[in-house]
């Protein structure tokens, strides 16, 4: 066990090698400029938000007719300003760091003012989609209860259904997407995959009365169009074909396929391409691989496999 001088020099040493690392390797590092928002914030954040659409099923003090104007009052003011807060965070940062903005966004300078006028009119902005965002939300759960026998109340799918969570924190995260807020949408939906298992890219344009089944596995990609009234279950993916290694040209073109309404997409299904469509209607059997599109009312499933049964010799016979 070291002790006292050679503990020093080790750490000193140490130190020094780890400095050396971040002069070498300065692309992971970020020691210098705006600071981020911290990751802890914007999820204390997001749960407050998902707290004011669905009240009293995640806080802790009872609400009633009384309070609930006070409380919510309340909520709203703290959630505006860390909004603001973590916003104004991004898009300084953005301006200045990142070289390769998108194509249609705002053009940004490096004044101060500006980033935090665009901070507080987008978080004013998400604040007033909040009633839009719970009547979307109100038909994700009506589509969960009734697509669901194991559901025995809308309770239920708000406390317990994973899809629920991760549909919920897109819808979100959707919303600043769409204001073209750098970055904080992406750590919104990657803490929804961390905690169930469902990925799903903020970038992505999905209807009302959406559902997904059990969950675990499923991803959606960032230019992913679905229609109303789509379900789908565990383990589907909704992606893009791969791409040559310099693949700049791609970033922002329609890389992941189109689900229009009506459509049923089974447990393992891969549906690739930004040209694929499936028609509206359609169902698409468990583990199907896709990179064409599908005509409407369509069924597409792999012919089950036979069988062979054979009857086992005896020993001595």
């Amino acid at each position: 066990m070291m002790r006292g001088k050679k503990l020093r020099e080790m750490l000193d040493r140490t130190v020094d090698r780890i400095i050396q690392s971040y002069n070498r390797h300065g692309g992971i590092n970020h020691i210098k400029g705006p600071s981020l928002p911290a990751q802890g914030e914007i999820i204390e954040t997001l749960e407050s938000l998902i707290s004011i659409i669905f009240p009293g099923f995640f806080d802790t003090s009872d609400l009633n007719a009384t309070n609930i104007k006070y409380h919510l009052g309340a909520k709203c003011a703290a959630v505006y300003q860390q909004l603001v807060d973590q916003i104004n965070k991004c898009f300084r940062y953005f301006c200045k760091n990142e070289s390769r903005c998108r194509p249609d966004s705002v053009e940004c300078t490096l004044d101060e003012k500006s980033c935090l006028r665009k901070a507080r009119e987008i978080s004013s902005a998400l604040l007033k989609e909040l009633p839009a965002l719970r009547k979307i939300l109100y038909s994700d759960v009506s589509a969960a209860y009734t697509g669901d026998p194991a559901a025995k109340s809308l309770d239920e799918i708000i406390l317990a259904y994973p899809g629920l969570t991760a549909i919920t924190v897109y819808r979100i995260a959707h919303v600043l997407w769409t204001k073209r807020v750098p970055l904080l949408p992406r750590i919104m939906t990657e803490y929804a995959h961390s905690r169930t298992g469902i990925d799903i890219h903020p970038g992505a344009t999905i209807g009302e009365y959406f559902m997904i089944d059990h969950g675990t596995g499923v991803v959606i990609g960032e230019t992913t169009t679905i229609g109303k009234k789509v379900r789908i279950y565990q383990g589907v993916t909704l992606g893009a074909l791969s791409v040559p290694h310099h693949a700049e040209r791609y970033r922002w073109k329609k890389r992941h396929p189109t689900i229009e309404d009506g459509v049923t997409i089974y447990s393992g299904a891969t549906i690739l391409g930004g040209k694929t469509v499936i028609g509206r209607g359609a169902v698409i059997g468990g583990n199907v691989w896709l990179t064409t599109s599908v005509p409407a009312h369509t069924r597409v499933i792999f012919e089950p496999p036979v069988c062979a049964m054979r009857k086992k010799k005896r020993r001595g016979a």
